[in-house]
């Protein structure tokens, strides 16, 4: 099925005929490897800040998957891929990976979360419904906190304190094209306290200090 090649490694031939299969069937179709999904954000995404942006939501979402013991690969893929379409179609984002995923049958929960991540955005209103969703939301601007912080201030994100970070997050002219409302909501939809966030979100990116070799599942 030619709706499958714009994710998959030219040389899985087997896995992409079994994926057009899958298509045809109406299944659900297994998610991408860590290696194959991050093979999937190269191709869409050539910017090395939204990479490296994608990196950071995925391992936050990781930490929370299991923190709330829930599918860890999942959220992360989900984290990893919630923005592949950004970079080409920003004004539209994410109404081509939305359509992408729905051809490429993945689970309904990922499909859920990132459409649910651009509320407020492009005519987008759909708010949370799950613990991922909710996360997804919470996550993603918060990581530009995290991010613009670092670059002022070059410390490891295991070694950031809370409290500078939270400073920042209410000083509306840092990083101000930062959506802190998407923060606040996806906080009140996860049941979090934004300090308790915070906080999460610092441990969770500490595995970003060190350097990660690439998964080989």
């Amino acid at each position: 099925d030619s709706r499958v090649k714009g994710w998959l490694p030219k040389s899985k031939t087997r896995l992409a005929l079994a994926v057009g299969a899958c298509c045809y069937l109406n299944c659900t179709m297994p998610l991408p490897t860590k290696e194959e999904a991050r093979q999937l954000l190269e191709q869409h995404v050539q910017d090395d800040y939204q990479r490296h942006h994608a990196r950071m939501v995925a391992t936050a979402l990781e930490g929370y998957a299991q923190l709330f013991q829930a599918d860890p690969h999942l959220w992360f893929v989900t984290g990893l891929l919630h923005d592949i379409d950004f970079e080409k179609h920003p004004d539209t984002h994410p109404r081509e990976s939305l359509r992408w995923f729905k051809e490429w049958n993945y689970p309904e929960e990922l499909i859920h979360a990132v459409e649910a991540h651009a509320y407020g955005y492009n005519g987008f209103t759909t708010l949370p419904r799950t613990k991922l969703a909710a996360a997804l939301l919470a996550t993603d601007e918060l990581c530009g906190i995290f991010y613009a912080y670092r670059k002022l201030n070059p410390v490891r994100y295991g070694e950031m304190k809370a409290s500078s970070i939270k400073k920042k997050l209410k000083d509306a002219a840092f990083a101000a094209k930062v959506d802190r409302t998407t923060i606040y909501t996806g906080c009140e939809h996860l049941g979090l306290a934004v300090d308790d966030h915070v906080a999460n979100v610092i441990k969770f990116l500490a595995a970003l200090d060190s350097p990660v070799p690439r998964p080989h599942e």
